[in-house]
């Protein structure tokens, strides 16, 4: 991750769950993204199979409800701290059996925008006068979304 991306990382949290993250936080937050987004795409994948297709598609991703309005939330937010060039570069689809097509390519960075709120939410979820995440609220954030997804 770049380092002119840390500032607006950390204006993200902030502006998502009022929370000050530092650059550790910032590794975290860049490995949950990848495991979260290889744990829906992996789902898409068999979901495309059972379909007959050899190309993972959007609408094969496993997207809830609630990721959904996170999706939605991550718009608002992003369109004053402009953090989609950042999840363009790390919702990037890992190696799966399938290979995904454009518009699934496309799509990713909005769903890590999503995951990226329900995220920064959980952490005041877990402990709502948190302010600054400590290893502990990491690791039961990622607790929460791997019972989920």
């Amino acid at each position: 991750m770049l380092i002119m991306s840390v500032p607006k990382l950390e204006r993200f949290f902030r502006a998502a769950s009022g929370l000050d993250v530092d650059k550790d936080d910032l590794k975290r937050y860049s490995d949950f993204i990848h495991a979260k987004l290889y744990d829906l795409l992996l789902m898409a994948e068999a979901t495309a199979k059972a379909n007959g297709r050899d190309v993972i598609q959007p609408c094969d991703l496993p997207i809830t409800k609630g990721l959904q309005e996170r999706i939605h939330q991550f718009v608002k937010l992003d369109e004053a701290i402009e953090l989609q060039p950042i999840l363009d570069r790390l919702a990037e689809a890992p190696q799966l059996d399938l290979a995904t097509d454009d518009d699934t390519d496309q799509h990713l960075p909005l769903v890590a925008g999503g995951l990226s709120v329900g995220l920064a939410r959980s952490f005041t979820i877990i402990d709502p006068k948190l302010v600054n995440p400590s290893t502990e609220h990491w690791q039961r954030a990622f607790e929460l979304f791997d019972l989920l997804l």
